[in-house]
């Protein structure tokens, strides 16, 4: 289920003027800077604005919102206090087991606490030493005994970087049982389950983040999530369809609201003889690129969200790739921001730095950019392995036909692109290049960079629907900038892989250059300046001196 317009716009439109009044700039800077957990501000948006019940099914009194509502209550967080998000994150992120795998009674039960409650959640499963690799972890759960019945556990182990970990009323832990890995709900005050103390952080300082002890923590079989031990992973990795593109969105949120500082900047900062905003050195490195990246991967959140709530549950693929292209984009953005400021980027005042500092962890939690590039390039392996290099043809196809249709939203260039991926990976499978994992993370990278840039020429063609969207003829020429800028970043790298592995030799390079698409680069640059301007005048709403 999803909100409607209204119902939802309500909410974003409660939760900001909330925000507005909780969380003045003054306010996050002091969270920011004594890394201090707001606990009358989370309470607040749960009691107040009621923002967790987004989460929660509407039997067990929540909204039942949808992955859509998900993405834009999410950014619009983000937008104000990513540490703060973050905080919301994991309370949806510790429910989450619950509701995709708790028996009935359990959810009745817990679920309906949170919700009456407004409970503070967390989510137990990373470890010191084990990071991502959940198959890995050590921490244990021992049955206890009477008879040949199992009345209970002994959870034993220790969990690293836990979001509200000291603040939580409950914490979903995750713990390997005899019948395999298994979510177990622990209520705060356990005896055993400790928490440590908050971890001074880079950035998101207003969020808690703890390691957490567990000896010899006892709790009932009813404590079990599903009642069936070694469930927990396929809990976990339903988890992850909502909970990497609520990242996405995080990332988007803040890249945003960096990127609407510096141009608010541009529009009363005087530099030789006149603003910033008016002169193309300025907006077209500094703006414009970030704008289209961003752009870019709220066409490919949009997509998924949609993909999700239509009740398409295979997408785990599409979800990484969300939340890759939208972090990456939101680092991206938030360092230009600092620089757009010049030195004033650099003091805390003007929030920049505080906003780079808050998104880079988007880039590193719920699986790094690293780990999801991988994911994305095993997945598309093996769908290329699997159809013989269909998967890349249909795809290339079906951008051709978008572009027969639209032939100004960069949908050649991106049939060009999916088609020099359909070559580069075939060439790979005969010379078996993927036994280089530098060379399975750089198709990863590849894939998501082509695949969002087909969801930017989709999204620049359909008609208006959402007032975060930009205009038409904005979107246009967003989507050509950014199919011209993909197709140069995958013929290059596609043709770095393949000489640096000398799975084409310097004589033949020139011609392998060509069949992935190079010669299209060039005649798809056409415009481009023309089309950054049209971004850049939309952004500052400023005409360029002499241009």
């Amino acid at each position: 289920m999803t909100l409607d317009r209204e119902e939802r716009n309500l909410l974003i439109d409660t939760l900001r003027s909330y925000c507005e009044q909780k969380l003045p700039l003054k306010r996050r800077l002091e969270l920011d800077a004594r890394h201090e957990y707001p606990a009358e501000v989370i309470d607040g948006l749960f009691k107040e604005v009621g923002l967790h019940l987004l989460f929660l099914p509407q039997e067990c009194g929540g909204m039942g919102g949808g992955a859509f509502d998900i993405y834009r209550v999410s950014e619009q967080m983000a937008r104000v206090d990513l540490g703060v998000a973050t905080a919301v994150l994991a309370t949806f992120l510790g429910t989450d087991p619950i509701v995709v795998g708790a028996t009935e009674e359990q959810k009745k039960h817990w679920m309906t606490r949170i919700a009456e409650e407004g409970l503070v959640v967390a989510y137990a499963v990373t470890e010191p030493s084990v990071g991502s690799d959940l198959g890995a972890m050590k921490a244990t759960a021992r049955r206890v005994m009477e008879g040949d019945r199992v009345v209970g556990y002994v959870l034993n182990g220790e969990k690293q970087f836990i979001t509200n970990g000291g603040v939580a009323a409950i914490t979903t832990v995750l713990a390997m049982a005899p019948d395999g890995p298994s979510f177990f709900i622990v209520e705060k005050g356990t005896p055993g389950f400790v928490p440590q103390k908050p971890e001074e952080k880079h950035g998101i300082c207003a969020s808690n983040t703890t390691a957490i002890s567990i000896e010899d923590v006892q709790v009932g079989v009813d404590k079990l999530v599903g009642g069936v031990e070694g469930q927990g992973l396929l809990q976990a990795q339903k988890v992850f369809g909502y909970t990497r593109l609520m990242v996405a969105a995080f990332g988007l949120g803040a890249g945003d609201a960096a990127l609407e500082r510096a141009v608010e900047y541009s529009k009363i900062r005087v530099q030789g003889g006149g603003l910033l905003g008016s002169k193309q050195a300025y907006t077209h490195k500094l703006l414009v690129p970030h704008a289209v990246r961003l752009e870019a991967a709220r066409a490919y959140i949009d997509f998924v969200a949609k993909r999700i709530d239509s009740g398409d549950t295979e997408v785990v693929t599409e979800g990484a790739i969300a939340k890759l292209v939208a972090s990456e984009a939101g680092k991206a953005a938030a360092d230009a921001a600092i620089q757009a400021h010049g030195g004033y980027g650099y003091v805390r005042e003007y929030e920049v730095e505080k906003i780079a500092r808050d998104v880079r962890i988007t880039c590193i939690y719920e699986g790094t950019s690293e780990i999801l590039e991988w994911t994305v390039a095993r997945d598309r392996w093996q769908q290329h392995l699997k159809t013989r290099g269909a998967f890349w043809v249909d795809a290339a196809r079906a951008m051709s036909d978008l572009g027969a249709l639209h032939p100004d939203v960069g949908a050649d260039l991106v049939a060009v692109s999916l088609k020099a991926l359909g070559t580069t990976m075939e060439r790979a499978r005969v010379a078996r290049l993927t036994r280089h994992q530098h060379v399975l993370f750089r198709l990863g990278e590849m894939v998501s960079r082509a695949e969002s840039a087909a969801a930017m020429s989709r999204w620049a063609t359909m008609p208006e629907h959402d007032p975060q969207r930009a205009q038409p003829d904005v979107l246009r020429a967003m989507a050509r900038i950014y199919a011209r800028e993909t197709l140069g970043f995958v013929v290059d790298q596609a043709m770095k892989l393949l000489r640096g592995t000398d799975a084409v030799d310097a004589a033949s390079g020139a011609e392998m250059a060509r069949a992935l698409g190079s010669d299209e680069i060039w005649k798809g640059y056409g415009t481009l300046l023309a089309d950054m301007d049209v971004v850049a005048r939309a952004l500052t709403g400023l005409e360029f001196h002499g241009s």
